[in-house]
């Protein structure tokens, strides 16, 4: 019994690898098929033992022709290599890999697709994978929108030995990618960030210990500040200025309780916080994320990643967000298209960014 299980499980395996093969005749297979066909017919009518040699020769040509085709399209396995961080909208440098499990029988004339043509390239050529080894070839890989990334398919395609047929075997590429929200600037992204920056700078203004710098003298301001040299050479009062001593702290509220029917405006405001979270990160910035679900200080916290993670699977919320600013002279910035429910939760001194304001 356990022969027969084993044998049964074979055909069984056998029929599912069959199955999944196409194939296709070529102009090369119709006119080789033809010939076969005109072979038949003289030597039938003739009775010439030569032309039925030549008929067997034809023939045999044709299902060694088909054997090996198969053969060569049987054991193989496909990797894809791809960055550890990949984001939305970013074309990135990959590796495919090629594995034929098969021990001693190589393969021969392989092409691999993508199902997927914004994915990888349309198709890649390997002229010949010896048995048991791996070839790779480098590629891109492109994502056009953020989330979780499943299973892909692949195809294999072969010609080889005479190019009668074309043989097709499809695979599926078991994987999942998180991919993040797109960095890369979109139209207004970089003035809205020239802007916040100039806002941070005269939000920053402080007393410290640290010079800052020298600028005209404003109403109401303590005379002690005067800079008397300065004044003397301008005319006009001059007041030195210094910055603050603790670290600045930015706080980015994204709220993503929406309408259904604004969708879209939330894919724009997802982006343009991770754009806006992305610079002032690597600028050195500490920083503070928040939305329904989430807050995450950097880099108390962890990196600039753990927010892009969660900005990647981001989708509307039923729910109100209960967070409050973390510190009252931190500069805050706020997605939202509700004003009124920000000014609600603490954030009514923050720069409000909604409706109007962030236009896809």
């Amino acid at each position: 019994m356990g022969l027969t299980a084993r044998i049964g499980g074979l055909f069984r395996a056998l029929r599912r690898w069959k199955s999944s093969v196409r194939h296709q005749v070529t102009w090369s297979g119709l006119l080789f098929t033809s010939i076969i066909v005109m072979v038949g017919l003289g030597a039938f009518a003739s009775g010439n033992n030569l032309l039925f040699l030549l008929l067997a020769a034809l023939l045999s040509t044709m299902l060694i022709s088909g054997f090996v085709s198969r053969l060569s399209l049987s054991g193989l396995e496909v990797r894809l290599l791809h960055p550890e961080h990949v984001f939305a909208r970013r074309r990135l440098p990959a590796r495919i890999e090629l594995c034929n499990t098969k021990g001693y029988m190589p393969s021969y004339s392989i092409h691999l697709a993508s199902s997927d043509e914004e994915e990888s390239p349309l198709r890649i050529y390997f002229p010949v994978i010896p048995g048991g080894a791996t070839v790779e070839a480098h590629t891109t890989v492109f994502f056009r929108t953020r989330g979780l990334h499943g299973d892909s398919q692949y195809q294999f395609t072969t010609r080889f030995p005479f190019g009668f047929t074309e043989r097709r075997l499809q695979v599926r590429l078991r994987r999942e990618v998180l991919v993040y929200p797109c960095i890369d600037p979109q139209p207004g992204f970089e003035d809205l960030l020239f802007s916040l920056e100039g806002d941070i700078d005269a939000h920053y203004r402080g007393r410290g210990n640290d010079f800052y710098r020298i600028r005209p003298y404003e109403h109401g301001e303590s005379a002690r500040h005067v800079d008397w040299k300065a004044t003397a050479h301008t005319s006009e009062l001059q007041v030195r200025e210094f910055a603050r001593e603790q670290d600045h702290m930015v706080e980015i509220f994204l709220d993503r309780q929406i309408p259904a029917s604004e969708h879209a405006w939330l894919e724009h405001a997802i982006d343009c916080c991770a754009f806006l979270c992305w610079r002032m990160a690597t600028s050195g910035r500490r920083l503070r994320f928040v939305s329904q679900g989430a807050d995450i200080r950097l880099p108390e916290q962890g990196d600039i990643y753990g927010i892009l993670k969660f900005l990647a699977e981001a989708g509307p919320s039923r729910t109100k967000a209960s967070a409050f600013p973390h510190e009252s002279h931190s500069f805050q910035i706020v997605f939202s298209l509700s004003q009124e429910s920000t000014v609600h939760g603490g954030w009514d001194g923050a720069r409000w960014l909604g409706g109007t304001l962030l236009v896809p």
